[in-house]
């Protein structure tokens, strides 16, 4: 499921409109996002693509894992956590 996460995250990260896209504030959207989606774990790699696909070929769940990282987005955005954040807030 972190993958999934992953790629989608990337895909959509341009239009969600982040306060900050740096990696620390990425993986607090993940981590929020992970623990609201409900676990698929795969204990040999090689079944990792049909987890993916078995998400891709899902339309509700596909739009499911978008709305969870989407709020998970905003709660970030809201308050983010990393330094990048806070140097900008300094300068202006």
């Amino acid at each position: 499921m972190e993958d999934v996460v992953r790629d989608t995250l990337l895909t959509y990260k341009k239009s969600m409109n982040l306060a900050c896209s740096c990696d620390r504030c990425l993986d607090d959207i993940m981590a929020l996002a992970l623990n609201d989606l409900p676990p698929s774990y795969v204990v040999n790699n090689a079944y990792s693509p049909y987890v993916r696909a078995q998400h891709q070929a899902d339309r509700q769940g596909a739009t499911n894992i978008i709305t969870i990282i989407a709020k998970s987005a905003a709660k970030v955005s809201g308050s983010p956590r990393c330094e990048a954040y806070a140097q900008t807030k300094q300068h202006n």
